[in-house]
């Protein structure tokens, strides 16, 4: 299959944003922590809320991206393609390498010391259950796979829905993504309440919307590529002080925080990431060059494994620049993030040299 260039540059940005995060993330998680936030947030001080605030709230919509891109090439279906003959694919495409990298972290951190026999076997004993204790951005797994297992039934839809009936879906899920702001300033609504979390937009909620949305983009929207280039920095513009913003103006430090109330504007499912999402991919569809440079291809390919073994190579990092050599913030979060991605493309350039290497990283 012809590759899509801009869809190439769009997993390498989404892949590098995703250690952006999570470098980030050191900087208000517990103290002493070398992965990634807890449910309890702490900033030490104010260079730590600023930079955290910029490189972490611009780099939100690194999930969202993988989403679309994931949507952009797979939905719908392709004809004649039978459901079964979808999941198949997808199922020797991702899980896999999902469940070595699963095993990994379940063994590997007890050569360090990061977790003791216990948690070891704990962790091996629910693989088919959740994602191991010292790989929390397996969290996406579950959803992406989500995503795959819906694709074959909207599908049919998709091929058949108007322009006009998907931006009636997109408007439903945008409403939708002002819920988190909704329920903090007026409570429950829409059918919510402590017996029932199924809310009367339920349905339009949540990764869905991004997968429409995607479709929408590739097939309906017929804005010239001006036109999506000046929309586009407009909504990252607009996306990207949003969410920013929200994190800064609650991060106040030396005081203890709870993760979810000052990430309120990161999740990603709310209408600024959205937004800052958006925006970015209508930008990145306007790159019209016939062919990716080498190293973009490389990346691209490449992208998956360096997902699933990042946070390896994070913690190693973080000590390197936030404790030995004590960078102040500004500089220590992208040199932890940037290094990490060289570590992790190296790493992952390696191994596919080995045979059956796609079983590894896909």
């Amino acid at each position: 299959m012809k590759r899509i260039v801009f869809l190439d540059y769009v997993r390498v940005f989404a892949c590098f944003l995703v250690m952006l995060v999570h470098a980030s993330e050191n900087f208000y998680g517990a103290p002493g922590s070398t992965d990634m936030a807890g449910p309890q947030s702490f900033l030490a001080n104010e260079a730590d809320r600023l930079w955290v605030s910029l490189y972490d709230g611009f780099s939100r919509m690194s999930v969202p991206l993988f989403i679309i891109v994931s949507a952009f090439l797979l939905a719908p279906m392709k004809e004649g393609q039978t459901t079964w003959q979808f999941y198949g694919k997808r199922c020797l495409r991702i899980l896999p390498p999902f469940f070595i990298f699963m095993i990994l972290y379940s063994t590997l951190p007890l050569l360090w010391g990061q977790i003791d026999g216990a948690t070891s076997i704990q962790d091996l004993s629910r693989l088919l259950l959740n994602f191991p204790s010292q790989a929390g951005h397996f969290w996406f797994m579950y959803p992406l796979i989500s995503i795959y297992l819906f694709i074959p039934i909207i599908s049919p839809w998709l091929k058949k829905a108007t322009a006009k009936e998907e931006r009636f879906f997109i408007g439903l899920f945008l409403l939708s993504t002002c819920m988190p702001y909704l329920n903090r300033w007026c409570g429950e609504l829409w059918g919510q309440c402590f017996w029932n979390e199924y809310h009367m937009l339920w349905y339009f909620s949540g990764y869905l919307g991004y997968l429409v949305l995607a479709h929408y983009i590739h097939v309906h929207l017929t804005w010239n590529r001006s036109k999506r280039l000046t929309i586009g920095a407009i909504l990252m513009i607009v996306g990207a002080a949003w969410t920013i913003y929200s994190f800064y103006v609650q991060a106040i430090p030396g005081i203890t925080h709870s993760t979810p109330i000052i990430e309120i504007g990161w999740a990603f499912c709310t209408i600024n990431c959205v937004l800052l999402t958006a925006g970015t991919f209508l930008m990145f569809t306007c790159i019209n060059s016939p062919k990716s440079p080498r190293i973009i291809t490389e990346l691209s390919k490449l992208s998956y494994g360096m997902y699933l073994m990042h946070i390896f190579w994070l913690g190693f990092w973080v000590t390197v620049f936030k404790g030995t050599l004590a960078l102040p913030t500004v500089a220590a979060i992208p040199c932890i993030a940037v290094s990490t991605f060289i570590s992790c493309y190296v790493t992952a350039k390696i191994i596919s040299f080995i045979p059956g290497s796609k079983w590894i990283i896909g």
